[in-house]
């Protein structure tokens, strides 16, 4: 019974592109016609329970059974086999795939419920599970230069992605219109690149703040690398807790960090953003959102991936920023640029793949893969972009036009050593 609803599922999602299907009893079938920039795919399951498993939620179905071995991509690979049902189904023109998701509907609301509360204890536990996997583990995905596990900009597709997270630094630092002897805060700041580019570029002083432990040594001992440590601290501290501390800067960036916050606390981060910014302050929110409406996230997200975490609509995120005085100045959508840095990532991991499995096991880079897969054919065919929202809280802070960004960033890319990588 699994196989012929398993068999409808791909009849109905698969028209464009060929996917072919070896079952564990040994019969085969090929779904979907050839088409011009469309994969083809042939995948072999090696138990009957595969289709029933991904009948009951496509997404973490496939992905536990890719991670188990029972799905073998034998011609092609994972990224070509999620890109193959993602092109099929874009979100732009309204497609969807799958059996009637009630049931699995009820099951994702309950289990993100169970997790909506993101308290200090939760929320670093969150962060280390994915974060503090291993900074040798990270190294050879990210960038050399940069070390940026976020959202690269592209302003070309020529380029590598070494320029491509300088060229977002430097869109970033330019709508924060920094000015010298100011304060910033680098909420979330990872392996404290963002902090390192702001104090090589501009006479400021810069707080970094994360939850990772396994982050922070690595990020102390680069500051220091850059000649930069006279002006850039990184402190491992929660943000709530450093807002109470009363301190006040006059910019803040988060990049990457919305994400974790959790939608119960959405109003909580902004409260604490306002009271840390200066009353002529700029802040500047860069985060993975919804094109529509408020959603849930999957499950296989929710359990291997990020635990926790929240993909923000951009109208949930406004409605919570509005309420503490904060102008929402400018907003900008970045549609794909998501997409192109994770299929570099994708690529790096595929070209060290030994070094990673032997860091770890088969099913550890299975599932990594996966998630790449995932999420870079979901911002190419799905309902993901990033945002960058910049803010005031005086309507007077910044010039009364955007010219400022593009002569700024400009300035930033001249001055920006060109390193491949």
């Amino acid at each position: 019974m699994s196989k012929t609803l398993f068999e409808r599922f791909l009849k109905k999602g698969v028209k464009h592109g060929r996917l072919g299907i070896v079952y564990a009893d040994g019969s085969a079938q090929t779904y979907g016609e050839a088409a011009e920039g469309f994969p083809e795919i042939v995948v072999r399951f090696t138990d009957a329970k595969v289709p029933r498993d991904i009948i009951m939620d496509p997404r973490l179905g496939a992905a536990e059974a890719f991670m188990d071995g029972r799905l073998v991509v034998e011609e092609g690979d994972i990224m070509g086999l999620v890109s193959l049902l993602r092109m099929n189904n874009p979100w732009d023109k309204g497609g969807d795939i799958g059996p009637p998701k009630l049931l699995r509907r009820m099951f994702n609301k309950a289990s993100f419920a169970a997790e909506k509360v993101n308290n200090r204890i939760s929320s670093k536990n969150n962060v280390a599970h994915h974060y503090d996997i291993g900074n040798d583990f990270y190294e050879l995905m990210l960038d050399a230069e940069h070390w940026q596990y976020s959202c690269g900009y592209w302003p070309s597709d020529d380029i590598t992605l070494g320029e491509a997270q300088t060229a977002k630094l430097a869109h970033i630092a330019a709508k924060l219109n920094v000015k010298p002897g100011q304060k910033i805060l680098d909420i979330g700041c990872g392996w404290g690149g963002m902090a390192i580019f702001l104090a090589r570029n501009y006479d400021v002083e810069v707080v970094g703040i994360t939850l990772s432990e396994e982050q922070i040594d690595l990020a102390k001992q680069r500051v220091k690398e850059a000649g930069v440590a006279d002006r850039v601290s990184i402190e491992l501290v929660d943000y709530r807790d450093f807002a109470a501390a009363g301190r006040k800067f006059d910019r803040i960036v988060s990049v990457g960090m919305f994400e974790h916050v959790g939608q119960p606390q959405f109003e909580t981060f902004f409260e604490a953003c306002g009271n840390l910014l200066t009353d002529d302050g700029v802040m500047l929110l860069h985060t993975i959102g919804r094109l529509g409406s408020p959603g849930s996230t999957d499950a296989f997200t929710r359990k291997y991936i990020f635990p926790g975490g929240y993909i923000p609509a951009l109208s949930e995120t406004v409605s919570a920023s509005e309420k503490y005085r904060l102008i929402a100045s400018d907003v900008e959508t970045l549609r794909v640029h998501y997409a192109k840095t994770l299929r570099q990532w994708y690529a790096n991991c595929m070209a060290n793949k030994d070094a990673m499995v032997a860091m770890y096991d088969e099913r550890f880079f299975r599932m990594w893969t996966f998630y790449l897969a995932g999420a870079a054919t979901v911002f190419e065919e799905g309902s993901m972009c990033n945002y960058q929202i910049q803010y005031t809280r005086n309507r007077y802070a910044l010039p009364f036009t955007r010219d400022y960004i593009a002569k700024e960033e400009k300035r930033l890319m001249a001055a920006a050593p060109q390193k491949r990588g």
